[in-house]
């Protein structure tokens, strides 16, 4: 049995449930909020041993670059308020990374994303995240990075908001898988996600008064849409199609969504494809047995407005030696 808080390593759902974080390590606490140096985030980060990141103080980290971190860490905000400014988390080939209840808030600089993750990072778990106000993304998912879970995070205050898949030329895109559920798009205008060449199953997720677009499915995406609840503001249609042409291929080509079960309400109207092909997406069974979802009720409705991002819950009692 897990102790706690390394219980946390066990209750990811959907591409990204193999995710582990730095369970065989021991606890890093965190006592400064300097950019660098003795007992900082960034120190912990760049060791290469596993580490289960904990904080003994809140308040906010200024990131004056991207603070990369290293595989098999775990960043565990719970039981205090950490908020990252000024640049972002870059997740560069790494591997058994969850990062979890922890806001991020106003990103400066071109490339700067609140989560970049990429390239070849596999194993990745980001969970009950505020994100608001970067430069460019607040998560974005490339270049060959894949088996990767969003779940009840919240998402404000911003335009190009999440992006899976590069741009057409990089057709090794086609190995990204990606999970987001119980997730709260709080009038972000666009990209809820926007997807090129994956495979990206959402859940009960809550989407609501976008300025362009709620979902995109652009060059071969696979976009699987299940009990996700819809509610547009004046922009009505939910779903975008975009065709582009991937490089290895003498056509262009869009993707494809499939929705089963999602609530589209104030007038919102799915969208539909000229090439139709619902057919051509995957099934999440094929790849998981196992998944929590539920009803696209006012119940969930509620659940994700009050209950997504950063939320003020202890942090389960240490029981394990500190990393010195």
């Amino acid at each position: 049995m897990l102790t706690p808080p390394f219980a946390l390593a066990a209750q990811a759902e959907g591409f990204g449930r193999l995710a582990i974080g730095g369970l065989h390590g021991p606890l890093y606490h965190v006592t400064t909020l300097a950019d660098d140096g003795p007992r900082s985030l960034r120190e912990a980060c760049r060791k290469k041993e596993p580490l289960w990141i904990v904080f003994d103080i809140s308040g906010t980290i200024n990131l004056s670059s991207y603070l990369n971190v290293s595989s098999h860490k775990t960043i565990d905000g719970r039981g205090q308020r950490i908020k990252f400014t000024g640049k972002g988390l870059r997740l560069k080939e790494c591997e058994h990374v969850i990062i979890c209840n922890l806001e991020f808030e106003g990103g400066r600089g071109p490339d700067v994303d609140g989560i970049q993750i990429k390239p070849n990072s596999k194993h990745i778990w980001i969970d009950r995240c505020s994100l608001r106000d970067y430069e460019d993304g607040l998560i974005d998912i490339t270049r060959c990075s894949t088996d990767i879970t969003i779940s009840r995070c919240h998402f404000s205050e911003h335009d190009k908001t999440m992006l899976i898949g590069a741009d057409p030329s990089h057709v090794d895109d086609r190995c990204i898988r990606v999970t987001i559920h119980h997730c709260f798009f709080d009038g972000t205008r666009q990209r809820h996600p926007r997807v090129r060449f994956a495979k990206v199953h959402l859940y009960n997720n809550y989407t609501r008064n976008w300025g362009i677009y709620a979902v995109c499915a652009s060059v071969e995406s696979q976009i699987y849409s299940q009990c996700n609840i819809y509610e547009a503001g004046q922009k009505k249609i939910a779903f975008k199609y975009l065709t582009e042409k991937a490089a290895d291929k003498e056509a262009a080509t869009t993707g494809f969504i499939k929705s089963e079960g999602d609530l589209f309400i104030t007038g919102t109207k799915a969208g539909s494809s000229t090439e139709g092909g619902e057919d051509c997406t995957f099934h999440p069974s094929k790849h998981y047995q196992t998944w929590t979802v539920g009803p696209p009720v006012d119940d969930l409705k509620h659940v994700l407005q009050h209950c997504t991002g950063w939320q003020s819950i202890p942090r389960p009692a240490d029981q394990a030696s500190v990393a010195s």
